[in-house]
């Protein structure tokens, strides 16, 4: 795995992003923004991905806390932790 974008897809299937959320999810998580879901990050995502507005981003941004891609605790977001590639062990368990 390569890229951003091919790590979120390995755990797309729990998540069930379409091809645009992961596509913006991805920027997100490469911006060179420290707090990448602030008004500075949305803004440089925008740029990057050439959107004419970048408060359209918010709608994205409330899907990703619905579906659990991210969280927001104390005015702050955090990826969930599959996806900061910070994990030593995954066990996934499997039913019949």
């Amino acid at each position: 795995v390569n890229t951003t974008l091919k790590y979120l897809q390995i755990w797309n299937g729990i998540f069930k992003l379409t091809s645009k959320e992961l596509q913006i999810l991805s920027a997100f998580i490469n911006s060179p923004v420290v707090a990448s879901f602030s008004v500075e990050g949305k803004k440089s995502v925008s740029e990057l991905l050439n959107l004419k507005d970048f408060n359209t981003l918010n709608n994205y941004i409330k899907k990703f806390k619905d579906k659990g891609v991210i969280s927001k605790k104390d005015d702050k977001y955090a990826l969930h932790p599959l996806l900061t590639g910070d994990l030593e062990q995954v066990t996934l368990n499997l039913k019949k």
